[in-house]
């Protein structure tokens, strides 16, 4: 088949080359010309494991090229960011935009697939009433639905292939020909059901996260006012066969958990009461860090705070909705000086010992694996005060204070 994807992102691109290494003549569409340039070089300007090789051989072979523009092609996949606005809203223009701009180019018996985590009724309410404009009766000559991704930075590739994943059509058939298209390279298996079942469980998915970590973070400041530390108490409770109690932190980031929630509430704002207040807990955590932070370099003259950390989980570049970007901007309306370092971060990958260097306090962010090959007496003897803040419970306690380390945990008496 020829399929043309709308948007080189972070799903976008590794979608369009998993299809293009199944044979099929894939067209992958962006604006950023820089996306579109490199990728018919066969290059990539993300970071995601295997994708650089995979992305290459591909367009090497020829199955996968880039386009400003779209054209015209057997199955299109609309996968373009979905953002928040500051009134906590979806920002759905880059959605309506490439619904506008395929209409042009879709011909009868085309499948029309929304990717992108949309708010419940997308599908029916946005996508279908703009490609209508096509003339194809929709439903019977042209196939429309949701079919979203499950699928973590740095694990993309592996679980777009094993992960399960939901068919959701505005009828039957339209269901049925998505599962038949994914099939061609997803193992797990696929689910059919409607456009707006299929658009909740995404949302539900994540929003189920994030209502976990926000109990977990709201037990943090319950254990520190009462004296216990909490990943202890965490680690015991989950001893239960029933229980799983997710982990606390500095707040909670990337595209999906942060983000989604949010179109629940947008929908249904009387009835998403505990969604809502779980958002508001996870979204306050940087806040709460920021005062501990104040409160640790309270006294030095000219505080200076270095961050270990900016991206918004372990191991990736990905820095959408970082709360520890949060952080930082709450620290720049105080008189503390802030420095980020971070291996993975574009801008923020400067020498951590440097970074350290005439500090006041050293504050783990992001629970990078490089960072356990940190020598935590050099930092310590870089420093001018040397406490740490670790939010990740990442360092152990006894080791950090034989290197010279003042130690504080976040969820810790």
């Amino acid at each position: 088949m020829k399929i043309c994807v709308i948007g080189l992102g972070y799903i976008g691109l590794p979608t369009a080359a998993m299809f293009a290494s199944k044979g099929h003549n894939v067209i992958g569409v962006d604006k950023n010309e820089q996306i579109v340039s490199a990728l018919n070089q066969g290059e990539i300007i993300i970071e995601e494991d295997h994708l650089a090789e995979f992305v290459k051989t591909a367009v090497t072979e020829g199955h996968l090229h880039g386009s400003l523009v779209p054209q015209e092609a057997d199955a299109f996949i609309i996968a373009v960011p979905t953002p928040i606005t500051d009134e906590k809203k979806a920002d759905m223009h880059f959605v309506k935009a490439a619904a506008e701009e395929i209409t042009p180019y879709l011909r009868k018996g085309n499948l029309v697939i929304l990717e992108s985590t949309s708010p419940i009724g997308t599908v029916d309410d946005l996508i279908c009433p703009i490609i209508a404009g096509s003339g194809l009766e929709i439903g019977s000559e042209l196939f429309v639905g949701h079919s979203p991704e499950r699928v973590i930075p740095g694990k993309i590739l592996y679980e777009l292939v094993h992960n399960s994943r939901i068919a959701g059509g505005i009828n039957q058939e339209s269901a049925q020909r998505i599962a038949d298209l994914y099939r061609t390279f997803v193992e797990g298996e696929i689910y059919l059901t409607n456009a707006r079942t299929a658009e909740l469980c995404k949302l539900a998915e994540n929003t189920f996260r994030d209502i976990n970590i926000a109990y977990a973070n709201e037990l943090a400041l319950i254990c520190e006012k009462s004296g216990i530390n909490v990943w202890e108490a965490i680690s015991l409770c989950n001893n239960h066969p029933r229980v799983n109690i997710h982990q606390p932190g500095p707040g909670v980031g990337g595209h999906c958990i942060a983000v989604d929630p949010w179109f629940i509430v947008e929908k249904q704002p009387d009835t998403a009461k505990l969604i809502h207040q779980a958002r508001l807990i996870n979204d306050n955590m940087p806040t709460i860090v920021a005062q501990k932070i104040i409160n640790l370099t309270q006294g030095q003259d000219k505080p200076q705070v270095t961050i270990l950390g900016v991206t918004y989980k372990p191991n990736v570049d990905d820095m959408r909705e970082s709360p520890i970007l949060t952080l930082i901007s709450h620290l720049k309306t105080t008189n503390i000086q802030v420095i980020a370092q971070d291996p993975f971060a574009k801008g923020y990958q400067g020498d951590p010992y440097q970074a350290a260097a005439g500090s006041d306090l050293l504050v783990l962010g992001v629970d990078h694996n490089i960072y356990r090959d940190l020598d935590l007496k050099r930092l310590a003897q870089a420093m001018r005060t040397a406490k740490l803040l670790d939010t990740r419970n990442f360092f152990d306690r006894q080791t950090t204070a034989a290197a010279g380390f003042e130690y504080h945990l976040l969820g810790d008496k």
